[in-house]
């Protein structure tokens, strides 16, 4: 590899500042895809086509669906390398600042050089920088100011003898103008300069870090007030760095931050010494060895030791938080793919008690009929005329599925649910619904723009309802860290949270389309290339001139331009519009190659708006050939047949359906060893809560998952997974259920 130029032969631009040579910046980002390459397992031309696709403004969803033939169809590893390539370029920034402001200071070296180039973080990046660094006042730079820097270089150089000794020596340095008094002082000044040099080093502290992470422990304590005992198994604990579960260290997080614990890092002093001695001491038999050994003692008690234990609790708690977000991914990801419940109509039940049971029933098509409020709970307890508002509601508009909340009263009101439909024998159902950011929604502007003659109840029903029909449509309108699928979210950076889960909804949404003609705005924004207010602009285009009939109308929305139009199109839907292409993922750009397959195979489009095109699969024997032919690539071909033999197939209809209830069950009527059907409604990363009727939740622990062994509960399930449990036990005061799926199929 050629050698980097040195600060000097970097030119200055026009607007004066310092940059690379073109060629080397090339390098850099051929170096930077060239790790993305090996970190994902995917070739470079992919990355590099990938990369190039990015920073033409294309989107994720948009390459991953239509990009295939460029990146190798590697669409799991689209996201984590877009994050990846923002972190390197990041890191290659902070190089080239460190390596500017070393160079300022005209201490930029070839080896200084080398290792800033072989530095693989931003924490090994400013450890190097870190004896360049602007200091406060310290003792060392105390110390300076008076003089001893000669003094500590005359002990650090640890000869193997001195004419005149190293007191004798110090003697010359005693100044009262300067504060130093005595030969002690003036050693002790000599040893706290040692002592910050050997802190700056960027190579002792790597190996601290190591040794630390490696040997490491990080323990708890009992420091305040834990009233209701939920961090009593960290009153005394210790456990390795290496081996620390995430959630566990999460939990301890939580409980400092509520003043219940006091966490340390902890390691034997010993084994750090010792390998710090052999580095930074060259002769122990030197006369400076006790002035050395004291200076670098001090040092990593003083300066290292802490600062270490800062970092090593941030890399702990940034690794955890990753596993936190990947699982609260994952779970987001298995709940808005959950399976719709379509052509129902559904009564939205939103349990009270002071205010009431709030209702409303939405039509298949999720347009609110009817509203209510009951009294069924206390303190009112009106269950006769409760009674006859919903069964008035259910024989009106003939609802198929009563949902009902999980959240407050919700107990009460599955009793009187069940106990209803079983006296109305009528067929209607009802299944239970997580409630969790219902509130939120209602309180918000979408849900105030939306229903703005509903009070917050009322489209707390609506979303309840709705959440049943289309979870995605209706989760979309809710901040996703609101959802109740995770753990510890309010505890984590929540930029990083925040950004992860828009990621999964964008990804969901793109994956399933939206019609262009119902969608709202809320749905529309998470479109490929839509932002919000083009979401508005064209809600705002359908209200004032009807509904959408082609896709190339979107050109007319305000805003809304030609490259915004290639991202967005091929994941908006039009049925039973002008162009019966436009109600399938078939991209505008590849419309000409559509219809000439169509052609070719004695088929119209019209045919494929009457889905008469199952199996034209099995009529192309040679892929590669007839995408020659049609002027596409072979991914792209194979898409197109797909979704013409499907058109708008929607990826959820494969996923499980609700379990839907007529009769309700007590904890109370629970007994160890029943076997039970229940969803998955979180997991976590010791188990996973399963809903089986009664209204709390029962937990299947990680050991409990699976005959053989698994490092996550998500290699087991995932969120709205139906699975068959046994009750292992109830503890009814604590209102705990303890599950297991083993050996139930035996």
């Amino acid at each position: 590899m050629p050698q980097r130029p040195r600060l000097d032969d970097l030119r200055e631009n026009e607007e004066g500042c310092v940059r690379a040579p073109t060629t080397e910046r090339k390098d850099r980002e051929m170096d930077i895809q060239k790790i993305i390459s090996e970190e994902l397992s995917v070739k470079e031309k992919q990355v590099a086509a990938a990369v190039e696709l990015l920073d033409a403004g294309n989107t994720v969803p948009f390459i991953a669906r239509y990009r295939k033939e460029a990146t190798g169809g590697h669409d799991e590893a689209l996201r984590r390398l877009s994050e990846r390539l923002t972190y390197l370029r990041n890191l290659e920034k902070r190089k080239e600042e460190v390596r500017t402001l070393i160079a300022a200071q005209g201490q930029l070296t070839d080896e200084i050089d080398a290792a800033i180039d072989a530095a693989q973080t931003v924490t090994e990046t400013d450890d190097i920088y870190r004896p360049f660094r602007p200091k406060r006042k310290t003792r060392a730079s105390v110390a300076r100011e008076r003089g001893l820097a000669p003094l500590a270089e005359l002990i650090s150089s640890c000869a193997p003898s001195y004419d005149p000794p190293i007191e004798k020596a110090a003697e010359e340095y005693i100044n009262e103008e300067k504060e130093v008094p005595d030969v002690r002082a003036a050693l002790a000044g000599a040893c706290d300069i040692i002592a910050e040099e050997v802190s700056d080093n960027a190579e002792y502290r790597q190996m601290i870090r190591s040794l630390t992470s490696e040997w490491g422990s990080i323990s708890s304590k009992l420091s305040g007030e834990d009233g209701d005992g939920v961090y009593t198994q960290y009153y005394e604990y210790t456990e390795k760095i290496s081996a620390l579960p995430p959630h566990r260290y999460l939990a301890m997080n939580r409980g400092e931050n509520e003043g219940a614990l006091k966490i340390s890092v902890e390691i034997g002093q010993d084994i750090i010494l010792n390998a710090l001695f052999n580095r930074a001491i060259a002769d122990y038999r030197s006369p400076a060895f006790p002035y050395m050994a004291s200076a670098v003692t001090d040092s990593y008690a003083r300066l290292i030791a802490p600062s270490i234990e800062r970092e090593i609790r941030a890399d702990l708690f940034d690794r955890a938080c990753v596993s936190a977000i990947g699982v609260f991914s994952d779970n987001l990801r298995h709940l808005l793919l959950g399976a719709p419940l379509k052509g129902k109509c559904v009564l939205g039940y939103d349990p009270g008690y002071r205010t009431g049971c709030k209702l409303a029933v939405v039509d298949k098509t999720g347009r609110v009929l009817d509203t209510a409020v009951i009294y069924p709970t206390k303190p009112r307890e009106d269950i006769a005329g409760a009674e006859r508002t919903v069964s008035a509601l259910i024989k009106k508009y003939g609802v198929d599925v009563v949902a009902i909340g999980n959240g407050t009263a919700s107990g009460e009101s599955e009793n009187f649910i069940a106990s209803l439909l079983c006296k109305l024998d009528c067929g209607t159902k009802y299944i239970m619904v997580s409630e969790a950011g219902a509130s939120v929604y209602s309180a918000s502007k979408a849900g105030a723009e939306e229903f703005p003659d509903f009070d917050v109840t009322q489209r707390s029903a609506v979303s309840i309802a709705r959440r049943l029909q289309d979870p995605l449509a209706e989760l979309v309108k809710i901040d996703p860290k609101s959802i109740g699928v995770g753990q510890y979210q309010h505890d984590m950076n929540q930029k990083k949270l925040g950004e992860a889960l828009n990621g999964v909804v964008e990804d969901c949404v793109n994956k399933v389309g939206v019609d262009l003609n119902t969608a709202s705005a809320s749905l529309l924004e998470y479109i490929s290339g839509i932002s919000k207010t083009i979401a508005k602009n064209i809600v705002t285009y359908r209200e004032e001139n009807g509904r959408f009939q082609t896709r190339r109308e979107l050109l007319k929305v305000a805003k809304l331009g030609p490259k915004a139009f290639e991202q967005c199109a091929g994941f908006t839907r039009i049925t039973g519009g002008k162009n019966p292409l436009d109600a399938t993922s078939v991209h505008p750009e590849s419309y000409d190659a559509a219809k000439k397959l169509l052609e070719k195979l004695g088929y119209t489009p019209e045919d494929v708006a009457e889905r008469k095109l199952t199996g034209i699969s099995r009529q192309i024997r040679d892929y590669g050939k007839l995408a020659k032919e049609l002027e596409i690539g072979e991914p792209t071909l194979r898409d197109i047949v797909k979704e013409l033999e499907k058109p708008a197939r929607d990826p959820r209809d494969e996923m499980p359906k609700p379990i839907l209830r007529t009769d309700v069950l007590d904890m109370k009527d629970l007994k160890e060893g029943m076997v039970l059907k229940g969803t998955v409604r979180n997991v976590i990363d010791f188990g996973a809560f399963v809903d089986i009727g009664v209204h709390q939740d029962g937990l299947v622990h990680i050991s409990e998952m699976s005959e053989k062994f698994i490092k996550h509960p998500l290699e087991a399930v995932s969120v709205g997974d139906i699975v068959d449990v046994r009750v292992l036990g109830v503890d009814l005061k604590k209102k705990r259920i303890s599950l297991s799926m083993k050996g139930i199929n035996k």
